[in-house]
């Protein structure tokens, strides 16, 4: 079973990894690697962890990365069948320790700033796209060629950052596999009642150890945590299922009080739950 850390399979003599991800579901192991990660999401769509913050990714996100982020993959098997993701994996030093520093690279810079935060591209999708697809049929050099281009867009893209902090930690072996299976079982069981001492369990540590282990890896309490991933999953249900109640999203995603759903919706959205389906449809 991979862990933290994760290593990116890499043949020896090539600088960079060109990598493509056609299953039903993504790796979804909670993982971390040396590696920036540039990725487009050809098919499917679910939930992206990035250090301490819930997302949700789509068809034709452009994602970034940065160097040992810790994030995970669930892929939504109720909306897609099929997941596929092209991947260019390299490190600041891939091409030479002082390739990057280069006064004629000085404008990629930005990239590698926002890198360490995870970032998702909001403009200029449509040109990163067809760089993206252009991988798959091109040479050793044409595809440096497109990372290249890839970095420059990375850098004068508007965004949004996947983390809300800069990750700089590195998991050990034991550390990984309670992070990990923290978040596993949180996010098969978020629709369901899960108590800290639950939770702790999963951790194989006491309530109030797990609380302060938890709040020191990832920035935030546990019950914020979860909170924000009920959230995310009302926020795509809202959205996809416009045919279901907001009481039966509330109760899909862990909440049996509606007025508790909405209140908690108000506060990491600044908006109703029936104002955000009507916004967002």
């Amino acid at each position: 079973m991979k862990v933290l850390p994760f290593k990116i399979p890499k043949p020896e003599p090539d600088a960079f990894v060109f990598q493509i991800d056609n299953d039903i579901t993504f790796f979804d192991k909670l993982h971390q690697h040396e590696e920036i990660q540039i990725s487009f999401i050809v098919e499917g769509e679910g939930t992206l962890i990035v250090g301490d913050r819930v997302n949700y990714y789509k068809k034709d996100d452009i994602i970034v990365l940065g160097s040992n982020i810790p994030h995970v993959f669930k892929s939504d098997l109720n909306t897609s069948t099929n997941s596929k993701m092209l991947s260019l994996f390299f490190t600041q030093i891939s091409f030479g320790k002082s390739f990057f520093e280069l006064e004629e690279l000085k404008e990629i810079q930005t990239f590698f700033k926002r890198s360490k935060q995870g970032f998702k591209l909001t403009s200029k999708n449509k040109l990163a796209k067809k760089l993206f697809l252009d991988l798959e049929k091109s040479t050793k050099l044409e595809k440096l060629l497109i990372l290249l281009q890839l970095l420059k867009i990375g850098s004068k893209c508007n965004y949004k950052n996947l983390s809300s902090y800069i990750y700089d930690k590195k998991y050990s072996d034991n550390e990984g596999y309670r992070i990990r299976n923290v978040f596993e079982y949180t996010m098969n069981n978020f629709e369901k009642e899960i108590s800290l001492q639950t939770i702790a369990g999963i951790a194989n540590m006491t309530k109030n150890a797990f609380c302060k282990y938890f709040k020191k890896r990832t920035n935030k309490t546990y019950i914020q945590f979860l909170t924000e991933l009920r959230i995310e999953n009302a926020c795509n249900l809202l959205i996809k299922n416009k045919e279901i109640s907001i009481a039966e999203v509330a109760e899909h995603c862990g909440y049996n009080n509606i007025s508790n759903f909405n209140r908690q919706f108000q506060i990491y959205k600044k908006e109703s739950p029936s104002k955000y389906r009507k916004m967002n449809i």
